[in-house]
């Protein structure tokens, strides 16, 4: 078997896998699937990304979903609605006017509302560990270059944005590097103040270059439409996204009427289509060097869409199995269904090209033989 040469995979191919994984665990509180799906998106990192600044922000998605886990649960603890039949702290509580029914301040903490609170916050972290890989794994500026001309605009704006999180955890490399060659010796709390000023000048600093090489370039500029024609693009634009949006909430959701499902999906995907390439049409842009689509791409994408569909219908089939049972509290389940899904979403670390490599600067042997004589 012929190992594929080192090249870099379509940032829209990673999207499109970042997207399916965060789809296939958006209805699941079973912590055992979730943290299989974050072991998933670790791994892919790990194995796919490049020497890039924006792939070294992945860890910055994973203290931030430990964050939103802690506040969540700190939420609970404070004004959550206390269920369950294990306490294990007991609270004081606060007694509110009847204009505040339904807000409990304090009162006992049960074990069964403590989980369900702590499932609720991993499930988002999750999430946002999967939209974090995704910005690990794609080149935002690659992105630009690929998406529609009809976006042309918005992608723009999209880029400088998403390139916040990479540039910000650059930044805090090279403060970290010179304060190390400077001598200083202040760690953890006592250094946030002499790091975290540096880290946003340089930071803003290098969102404002981008801007401004982007706007010389053209990047934003309108094309050639009519007033008239815009409006109606936009509105077709608009409508279509509107109905994809409730198309992908009716398949999600087995209780809503089956006209919000599929038939609102693919109405909604075509008119967004249609509105792209109407939008398309007014806008000319030139790319050197596309990047190419291949068997890579098409297979990293499956690899997204297997998951979401599979957890799909087993959502389906069995809910309770993407459940955490907590009333009575139990052990979650692991359907074997869910976890082959689940298990799919790691194949792009196995099965895609390696992402090329930058030289090392350090010279081979042979090369300081011949230097030497």
């Amino acid at each position: 078997m012929t190992r594929s040469l080192p090249r870099a995979v379509h940032p829209g191919a990673w999207w499109g896998w970042a997207i399916g994984l965060a789809v296939a665990v958006s209805a699941v509180t079973n912590p055992l699937l979730l943290l299989l799906a974050l072991a998933v998106a670790a791994l892919v990192v790990s194995a796919r990304r490049g020497s890039s600044p924006w792939a070294r922000a992945f860890r910055l998605y994973l203290w931030l979903g430990l964050a939103i886990i802690v506040v969540r649960v700190v939420l609970h603890v404070a004004v959550g609605l206390k269920f369950g039949t294990l306490r294990v702290l007991p609270l004081p509580e606060a007694t509110l006017p009847s204009w505040a029914a339904g807000i409990q301040v304090g009162g006992d903490v049960y074990l069964e509302g403590l989980l369900g609170a702590a499932t609720l916050g991993l499930r988002l972290a999750v999430i946002i560990a999967c939209i974090g890989a995704a910005n690990a794994l794609a080149n935002p500026k690659r992105l630009l270059r690929s998406l529609p001309t009809a976006l042309h605009e918005v992608g723009a704006a999209v880029v400088v944005s998403v390139s916040v999180a990479p540039q910000l955890a650059e930044s805090v490399q090279r403060v970290r590097r010179a304060r190390d060659l400077r001598g200083e010796t202040r760690t953890g709390i006592r250094a946030v103040p002499a790091i975290a000023l540096p880290v946003l000048e340089d930071t803003l600093e290098r969102s404002l270059l981008l801007a401004a090489a982007m706007d010389s370039r053209g990047y934003g500029r309108s094309g050639t439409a009519a007033p008239r024609q815009r409006l109606v693009t936009g509105a077709v634009t608009l409508l279509g996204l509107l109905l994809t949006a409730v198309g992908l909430y009716g398949v999600l959701d087995a209780s809503t009427p089956t006209l919000m499902g599929t038939p609102s999906l693919v109405v909604g995907l075509g008119l967004a289509l249609t509105g792209l390439w109407l939008g398309g049409r007014h806008v000319r842009t030139t790319t050197y060097r596309p990047d190419t689509w291949g068997g890579p791409e098409w297979l990293t994408v499956a690899c997204g869409v297997v998951p979401a569909a599979v957890l799909t219908v087993v959502g389906r089939t069995t809910p309770d199995a993407l459940a955490m049972p907590l009333e009575p509290l139990g052990v979650p389940a692991l359907p074997l269904l869910a976890v082959v899904g689940l298990l799919v979403a790691a194949l792009p670390a196995f099965l895609t090209p390696e992402p090329p490599r930058p030289p090392s600067r350090v010279p081979e042997r042979g090369a300081r033989e011949v230097a030497g004589v």
